[in-house]
């Protein structure tokens, strides 16, 4: 497990290349360019070939959609502690998101004309859920129904026997959804945004995925929205002497177990002897865990240790890296002390007792946030972003007067002649 000092002489130069994200290679592109062009020119058809080409499973047109039937009985087939912890993470998602509801608002501005905002849930969405995240459909479909989209759209993998994980049938069925396609990868984006005589097409797609879901929405986008392009997974764990080694590397194996291999883990700390004493504890926590292979490799290739001067050192980093996650195991006054210093990390985890699972699976932000550096200038899912807004302006013939001598001197600096005389035509009236 790599270590690097901040003292070290080529310091930025090692910690950059480490933070570098591989580009998407040609080859993905043009294999997801394929796909997508087969779905727009052949619609269910090609929806067909694909999922057994790729999936393995055998589906007709009239197969796609899951009934509300198939969903109700994969939740009354979950076992009472899963359904309740469905509704415990669903009960704190609805109040924190809540309160972020965007409001309709006017008021008067110089002029003393009427100006506001009003707030319109989209028309249609889609979502995709990867193969068993039923957390993620809690995160995504709770805030749709949240915004009161009238139409929610569901895609998600299905095995080569066309079933649906009981876990996503019942977390569907919990939240309300009743539109729901067992159908994953390129191909559902691809029905998303061109739509297919059995699936109409959405205004806007979210939900994370693999390089190629991804990739999808990239190449989709302007066709339809797309809320994020999440890549893997992403942690930073600013500790110190106070902290838990144990605790600190349950919380680091977490984040690399995620499965993909491309996740990255950072440990940053001013004590030494504490970063020993984490890489010590993750050598014995892993041997119990299930996908120690996935895990292995991002200890290899994903994991690294940073010493540094200090702990305003420390929070330096984290403004630079823009992690998705972003752990503060600290004494309660410090840890708000570099709270208020960091502002890009996607969600931050407050203390000894927050584990970054919290917010992945319980406590109620949504868990779809901005990685790669993508935090510098985005933000995690939010209820606003299954809306949209249109400003409201209405003049009275005094207001118009107050403001012509305004829109007359811009029109003339900027060559309008047209923006000033369509003032002037209405107070000649």
């Amino acid at each position: 497990m790599r270590i690097l000092s901040t003292r070290a002489s080529r310091f930025d130069t090692s910690f950059n290349a480490f933070c570098r994200r591989a580009e998407t290679s040609p080859a993905l592109r043009r294999s997801v360019e394929k796909i997508l062009a087969a779905v727009k020119s052949r619609g269910d058809r090609a929806v067909s070939d694909l999922l057994e080409r790729f999936d393995g499973v055998r589906l007709k047109p009239r197969e796609f959609r899951l009934d509300s039937a198939e969903l109700e009985a994969g939740f009354r087939r979950l076992a009472p502690v899963d359904r309740h912890a469905m509704r415990d993470a669903l009960r704190n998602i609805k109040s924190f998101n809540r309160v972020t509801l965007p409001r309709n608002w006017s008021g008067r501005n110089s002029h003393r004309a009427r100006t506001g905002e009003r707030f319109y849930p989209l028309s249609r969405v889609g979502i995709y859920i990867p193969r068993g995240l039923v957390s993620t459909v809690l995160m995504t479909c709770g805030l749709a129904r949240l915004a009161r989209v009238p139409e929610i759209a569901v895609f998600t993998p299905c095995g080569a026997d066309g079933v649906v994980t009981d876990g996503v049938l019942g977390a569907l069925h919990l939240v309300g959804i009743t539109e729901a396609y067992r159908i994953g990868g390129v191909p559902a984006v691809g029905a998303m945004a061109y739509g297919t005589r059995s699936i109409p097409s959405v205004v806007k797609v979210f939900g994370p995925g693999n390089a190629f879901v991804v990739e999808a929405k990239r190449q989709v986008f302007g066709t339809i929205g797309v809320d994020l392009l999440p890549g893997p997974s992403e942690v930073m764990i600013i500790a110190d002497e106070t902290s838990d080694p144990a605790t600190v590397a349950s919380d680091l194996l977490a984040q690399a177990e995620h499965g993909s291999g491309q996740e990255r883990v950072f440990l940053v700390s001013p004590s030494r002897k504490l970063i020993d004493r984490v890489h010590a504890a993750i050598g014995v926590q892993i041997r119990s865990l299930r996908r120690i292979e996935a895990i292995s490799q991002v200890l290899k290739n994903g994991f690294l240790s940073v010493e540094t001067r200090d702990l305003d050192e420390a929070a330096t980093l984290a403004e630079r890296v823009a992690p998705e996650h972003l752990e503060l195991p600290l004494p309660g006054p410090e840890a708000r002390r570099l709270l208020n210093k960091i502002t890009t990390a996607g969600a931050v985890m407050v203390g000894h007792w927050s584990a970054t699972a919290l917010g992945d699976f319980v406590a109620g932000p949504s868990h779809e946030l901005p990685t790669g550096g993508a935090g510098r200038y985005t933000s995690g899912l939010q209820v606003s972003d299954f809306m949209r807004r249109s400003s409201v302006i209405e003049y009275s013939r005094s207001s118009l007067q107050r403001g012509a001598a305004a829109v007359a001197s811009f029109g003339a600096l900027e060559e309008l002649d047209g923006h000033g005389r369509s003032v002037e035509a209405r107070l000649a009236r």
